[in-house]
């Protein structure tokens, strides 16, 4: 397995060992005992999956503290773009966004600890996002940035993605508080 640090402090690209043969391939997604050799001491309480059609744009997205999340992502089927922002008001970061192509090809990961809001954007139809989540989710501590917000400026490279309502109504980074 091998861990790539992006410049965004805590937020981490994982490339796990893949073994293929005639018969198909085979990956540990997760094993706490490899992660935690590699400084990763994660307790996963809930998962995570949904399946979209290409174009779907879902984010950006956080939980509050005390249920904040921290999210180890990836891609079962199809492909997807997937961004984290940090949205850690006393980083040197804060508001500073970072990208990845996820596939079911790659079989990378992001891990994407609390403090970040997190978005995607499926590349193909019939993609299978997957994440573990480190605490439950909890309605009144979800919270939402606009996904286009013109001070984030993040490319998506999609002009007219499927969004929700509550996606589409999200506030502007400008007039945001963070909870972190």
């Amino acid at each position: 397995m091998e861990i790539i640090k992006t410049p965004l402090e805590g937020l981490l690209i994982i490339k796990p060992d893949v073994f293929e043969d005639e018969r198909g391939y085979f990956f540990e997604s997760f094993n706490y005992g490899k992660f935690h050799d590699l400084g990763l001491d994660l307790r996963f309480l809930q998962d995570n999956e949904s399946k979209s059609k290409k174009g779907v744009l879902r984010g950006l997205h956080f939980q509050s503290p005390p249920y904040a999340q921290g999210k180890l992502v990836r891609v079962m089927r199809g492909s997807v773009l997937d961004v984290a922002v940090d949205i850690r008001r006393n980083s040197p970061t804060y508001g500073k966004w970072e990208s990845i192509t996820l596939s079911g090809l790659n079989k990378w990961m992001y891990w994407i600890p609390e403090g970040f809001a997190h978005g995607f954007v499926t590349l193909e139809d019939d993609t299978i996002f997957f994440y573990k989540c480190t605490n439950v989710y909890n309605k009144a501590a979800e919270g939402s940035i606009l996904w286009n917000d013109p001070d984030l400026k993040i490319n998506w490279d999609i002009n007219n993605p499927v969004i929700s309502d509550k996606d589409r109504l999200s506030p502007v980074f400008r007039n945001f508080h963070s909870p972190f």
